[in-house]
This record gives C-alpha cells, structure tokens and sequence, in this order.
C-alpha cells in the first residue's frame, strides 16, 4: 500500500495555495484535497478550545465566591461549535487513516499556529486506538509558490517546536486560570453596581487600566494660563520671546507690557547659529508599527490594519507575514533584496526609489539585517513576485503602499537638514527664530517630499510655540533691525491627550512606559502587553464588552470600564508592568529557556491571591459616586429638583416611579452609539449646548457621525451637524 503525507493548514484558502505549489493535482473533497502523493486539509481558525468550569463539575455551573479559584489539574479540550466539529471530524478521519505515514503541521508559523495543531493532536491522541505518527512543521514567511517549495525542503522536526508549543499551552491556560477565575470574582462581587458580567483578563485588564489611568489625569487636570509674545521685524522673519530654557510667561500683565516696549523699537541680532543635522529612515515594519501608521495615517483600526496585512499576505501574495515582532531581515535574505527592489521598479510611483536601489554596488544592511532581532519571523517587505496593484483593494493598495516605501526608505541615506537659531535683543528682551532647510532630501525622497512636518509635538500633543519654520532671510550677528508689529497671545496648558490606536498600540509594546525612540522600543519588546498577533483583538474585546468605545480617532473608557478599574484600584492585575514580564516568561519559554511548570506554579498563586483580593472587597465601597449637576431646568426653579446621575441617565430627582414620574426630564448616557459623560451634561445643562463638535456617534445605519449635542426649548437633545449648523435632528437614545 503506498502512503501519503497529511498536510494540516490553518484555513481552506492556504490549503489550497499549498496545492497549488506541491507536485501532482488534486481532488476535491468535502474538508480537504488530496493527491497521489498528499492529502491536505485545513483547522479554520481553533477548533477546539479548553472547556468551560461546568464541563470539570456540575456545580461549576452557578457562580459562587466559596468554589473559587476553579484550578484543572488538567485542562481538557472540546469543539468551538458545531461547525468545528464537522471539520474537527474530517480532520481526525484523516489522522487515522491507515495510508497516512506522516503529518506537516503547516498552520501559520507563531505561537498559535503552533497551538491551533497541537490541540488538534492532542485530541487524536486520546481518540480509541489512535497510533501516533512522525510530525514535521512547515516554516513560512511568504506564501509566493517559490517560498512555498522552499518550505516543504527544509522541513522542522516536530523536537524542534517543543518549546514553542509549550509557551503556546502556557499561555492559553494562564489566559483561562487569571481570565475565568478574575471574572467570576469580580462578577460576583461588584455585579450590582457595575451592571452584568465583570470580564477581567490577563491582557485586556492592564490595557483598560491605562486608558483609564489617561482618563482621569484629564479628568483631574486644572488648565493654568500662560503668554507668549511674538515679534515680527521688518527682515522679514518672527521670533518668540524668551529666558533661559524658558518661552511662556505666566504674567499676563507682564506679557502684554514686553509686547508694548518692543513694538516699534530697534533690536540687534545678537546671534546666528547654523548646524548641520540628519535624520536617518524608521526601522522596517513589524505588525505594531504597520498598525501605529496606518491608524496615524489613514485612521485605520489595529483590526482593519491585520485584517488588510493578512489579505496581502495570503490572498495577493504581496508582503510577507504580517504578525511579526522583528523590523529586521535575516541574513540568509540578502540575495532577495534587490530582486525585491526590481518587482517595485515597474510601478511607477516606486520606480524612482527602486532605481536608485538597484543601483548601489553593496546595499546599506548594518540597520536592516540583524539575526539577533529575529525570533519567529523577519520585518515585513513585499515579496519578490510580480505585484499587479490595479487588483489591490483600496486598503489593500494603502497598506501595500507604507510597506513599499519603507522597504525602498531603509537602503537610502539619512535625510539631511541646516537648522538654523538665530537670537534677536530688544530693549532688554531676548527673541529666538529658529528655521530649518532640507539640504538632501535622502530617504524621504521616497516619500515625494523633502522636509519633515514642520512643527514638533510636545507630551500633551500642543504644537511647540517655537516649531521649526521653512527658509530664513540671510541674517548675520550685529545687523540692526526694526520690530514693526507685536503679540500677546494667551493660551493653557493642556493634558496630554487620550489614546488613540496608534498611541496604544505603542503603550502596549512598551507595557505603559513612555519611550519615543524606536530602537529603545526594540528593547522593550519582550516585555509589552499581549503580541503583535494579539493587540488588535484586546482592543475590539475592550470595545466588545463596551469598557471603551471609539469617539473619533480617540479612545474613551466609558462609565462601565471606569467603574471596573475602580472596583480594582491598585490590584496587580491592572499593573501593566506585570503582564510585561509575564510575557517575557512566556517568551523564554518559547526560547527554551524557561520553565513552563514554574510559570504556571506563578500564574497559579496569582490567581488564588486575586481571588482573595476580590473577595475581600467591601460591597458598600464599590457603590459607584453619582454626581449631582445643579438644579433641574425645568422645574427646579420652584421645587428645587436637582439632576442627578443614575445606572442609565442624568434625570430629575422629582421621578420616584412610573407612577409617579415628576416632570420627566432626563440626559440618557447613550445616544446614538456614544457614551453621554458628565461633562458631557453638565454643558448641556450649563449652556444648553456641547462646547465642541463630538465624534464617536452611530446611525441606525451603522454609519458613524460628528455632531454638537444642543438642548432645545422643550427640554430634548438634538444633533447640530457642523455643515449645517442650522439644522438640527433630534437625538435617539439608546
């Protein structure tokens, strides 16, 4: 009897790529194909997952403090759903055919790929009278047909992948152990005040706590007025008033009289300072900044970016894979660079950058390949097959297109620059203009433009008062000038702003520490929230489970995610810096140089003492503070009614029941989709309109819109759109 080799895909449409790249044709069956020679069949994603508490023990199924931590000695695996099972069955089938001498795991190359075949096993494993076979694991980065042969040559022996499995097993019990045993507690205990079930976890916890954390330094900040002055003089530039390190004023008075003794009088240009700077090009894409970009640029969501990637990916054969931590080649790559480089060539707004490529003598590596910095796969380029971008999506064809140009930027030379400082006197008083010149465009001649933005951005997201302006007149030291005009201008500090994607997304990789430099960021990987893979899905389970919600490009946590953090407060489980380490442990584990028996003793008493913590909690001191916003305007006046802040609304005290409803005023904290903050209400209450426009509101249609909220004349809220800001919609609440 001859045999045959069983290939086990992730999903159909790699299944069929793959036999598309092996020898012989195949026939079509329900759940897989098969040759003379291979039978190749596909998970769809997880078939099986760890089951519920209720499937270990009955009494599982009511949820009390007293049964908790739920702590499998070990962990069992069921089908997803029916649909898993009819494909989980085909597959098992095919496991124990008599003419199948081999198994290829050839699920995506990373830790759940790893798991996704491993439960699949493993569930064959403990089948009745199941034999186990030789495994070997197939190891891609492109899935071009070239990439695809190489792979099936240098197959990995299944020995090989053990620490990767084990670091995949590891994090999914802990996952379950923290997540299942978390949510049960905290459920139990603040239900009635925070309204449903209380999901924790091991990831999505931290990363709420920090948009939290954001929310209330702004909620608590207090805006502290400040002045600059502004002098123009007649050579035709402007300088900002200044002493030592220092540009703001915090004197009003004093501002305004500097403004008047300048104005009209003569200066002296005291100092003329030019140096000579250069930027060189951002580090090769891994998925995390491809994700930070594509939201800065484009507004993408994490999610859309992935989703986009993996269809590059997979479906175009465009880039190589997305879920990558390295923005490093290997140096086995060297030879496919400028190959790579060619199939840009004929598209036309890359050709120029190509060219250039393809015509150095030796290509620039020493910041783009690095063995070091590569664990599963390498940075993401385009691969080397012809690239037809008239079929591309538009997402497919933007995401293509930051792929591309980074990939050209890396082998150009650093952008360079002539900063120039000049510093004006006047009447006692200092003035520094400063401007900035592109000498050489270098790599951001790849981009179509030469200079960098103008104006640096500061912590809180202000433009700094002194940014970088264009070309200067030709100044020298000792040249007599006139000031001709003068401004006091007032301005306030501001908080740093909330999240967007882009900003959490770099929080997360850097487990909440503020690091701007890229290569200090590289650093820090091991010790960031969750995984490239991973980050996008803990955003749309936070958004999900309605703990935060989209308003614009910004991120809000809304009164239900503000009100878990404070029934957690100060718990290790919102500490981002111990999830951070957690996946360093679960990352040398993966390297082989962990312990997975210790890491999950860890996780273990982690989640006993957790469950302790949340037990202890006082029920009175998760009673959540209601505010109180004034008199009700609209019958306060005679009965002073106040509004007051309940579970679903900003409402009238007069209301008692339904049978006695008072005068029927309300604020809903939900409209259209949006969270109605207090703040929110308090300016509809004040000023019987929203200060500014707000993003982050729904249509029925599923359409998102921006929108001032106004209080009209009978007491309801109405939408004023900023295009047409006479006409006004009344608002659904939700």
């Amino acid at each position: 009897m001859s045999t045959k080799t069983l290939v086990v895909a992730e999903k159909p449409s790699v299944g069929r790529d793959l036999s598309g790249a092996l020898p012989g044709s195949f026939a079509k069956h329900e759940g897989y194909l098969e040759s003379d020679t291979h039978i190749i069949t596909w998970a769809v994603g997880h078939l099986v997952e760890l089951v519920e508490p209720e499937d270990y023990d009955e009494r599982f199924k009511r949820w009390r403090m007293a049964d908790l931590p739920i702590l499998p000695e070990a962990f069992r695996l069921k089908p997803r759903d029916s649909k898993s099972r009819k494909q989980l069955d085909v597959v098992l089938k095919l496991l124990k055919r008599e003419d199948v001498a081999a198994v290829i795991n050839a699920c995506d190359a990373g830790r759940e790929g790893e798991l996704i075949f491993a439960y699949v096993y493993e569930v064959y494993l403990r089948a009745r009278g199941a034999k186990p076979k030789p495994v070997e694991r197939l190891w891609i980065s492109s899935m071009t047909k070239q990439a695809i042969r190489e792979g099936f040559e240098h197959l990995r022996p299944s020995e090989q992948m053990a620490s990767l499995e084990a670091a995949a097993r590891s994090r999914s019990e802990a996952d379950w152990l923290v997540g299942m045993n978390a949510t049960r507690a905290a459920t139990i205990r603040g239900r009635a005040w925070v309204g449903g079930v209380v999901s924790l976890g091991r990831v999505q916890t931290p990363t709420l706590a920090m948009i939290v954390s954001r929310e209330r330094e702004i909620q608590a900040f207090v805006p502290e007025p400040y002045w600059l002055v502004h002098a123009g003089f007649d050579a035709g530039y402007e300088g900002l008033w200044f002493e030592g390190d220092e540009t703001r004023l915090k004197d009003g008075e004093r501002a305004g009289a500097i403004a008047d003794k300048v104005n009209g009088a003569e200066g002296l240009v005291t100092s003329v300072e030019r140096k000579e700077a250069s930027e060189r090009s951002p580090l090769l894409y891994d998925l995390t900044s491809l994700q930070r970009d594509a939201n800065r640029r484009f507004g993408f969501s994490a999610q859309r970016t992935l989703r986009t990637a993996q269809s590059l990916y997979e479906g175009r054969k465009a880039i190589t894979y997305p879920r990558t931590n390295s923005r490093y080649l290997s140096g086995d790559m060297v030879s496919l660079l400028k190959p790579t480089a060619a199939t840009l060539e004929p598209i036309a707004e890359y050709a120029e950058g190509a060219r250039f490529v393809l015509a150095l003598e030796s290509l620039p590596l020493g910041r783009v390949v690095n063995d070091a910095k590569i664990e599963d796969h390498h940075a993401i380029i385009p691969t080397n097959d012809e690239h037809d971008v008239e079929l591309f999506s538009d997402d497919e064809r933007r995401i293509f297109d930051l792929v591309a140009r980074r990939f050209l930027a890396v082998f150009h030379p650093p952008a360079r620059y002539a900063n120039t400082t000049v510093v004006t006197e006047i009447e006692g008083e200092s003035f520094r203009t400063r401007g900035k010149v592109t000498l050489a465009a270098g790599w951001r001649a790849v981009y179509g433009h030469g200079a960098s933005e103008n104006g640096r951005k500061n912590e809180a997201g202000e433009a700094e008062e002194d940014g970088e302006g264009g070309e200067l007149p030709a100044l020298v030291e000792g040249q007599k000038v006139l000031c001709v005009n003068t401004e006091s201008e007032g301005k306030e500090t501001k908080p740093r702003p909330r999240y967007n994607e882009a900003t959490l997304l770099q929080a997360m990789e850097t487990a909440g520490k503020l690091i701007d430099d890229e290569e200090l960021r590289e650093a820090m990987k091991e010790h960031g929230l969750g995984t490239p893979a991973t980050r996008a899905e803990t955003i749309e389970t936070l958004i999900r489970r309605e703990y935060i919600e989209r308003a614009g490009k910004e991120l809000h946590p809304t009164p239900k995610g503000l009100q878990v953090i404070s029934m957690l407060e100060e718990h290790p489980l919102t500490s981002a810096e111990l999830t951070g380490d957690w996946e360093k442990r679960l990352g040398d584990i993966e390297h082989g140089s962990g312990e997975r028996v210790a890491f999950m003793h860890e996780i273990e008493r982690f989640t006993r003492e957790t469950v302790e913590k949340i037990a202890a909690l006082d029920r009175e001191k998760l009673r959540p503070e209601r505010v109180e916003l004034g008199l009700c305007p609209r019958c306060g006046a005679e009965t002073s009614e106040i509004i007051r802040e309940n579970s679903r609304a900003y409402g009238c005290t007069s209301w008692k029941s339904r049978e006695e409803a008072g005068c029927g005023f309300v604020i809903w904290k939900k409209i259209a989709g949006r969270s109605i903050t207090p703040e929110i209400a308090r300016q509809l209450l004040a000023i019987g309109r929203t200060n500014d426009v707000i993003s982050g509101f729904r249509s029925r249609g599923g359409k998102h819109f921006r929108a001032r909220l106004v209080l009209n004349a009978e007491g309801q809220i109405e939408f004023e759109f900023p295009a047409r800001s006479q006409t006004a919609q009344p608002a659904a609440a939700e």
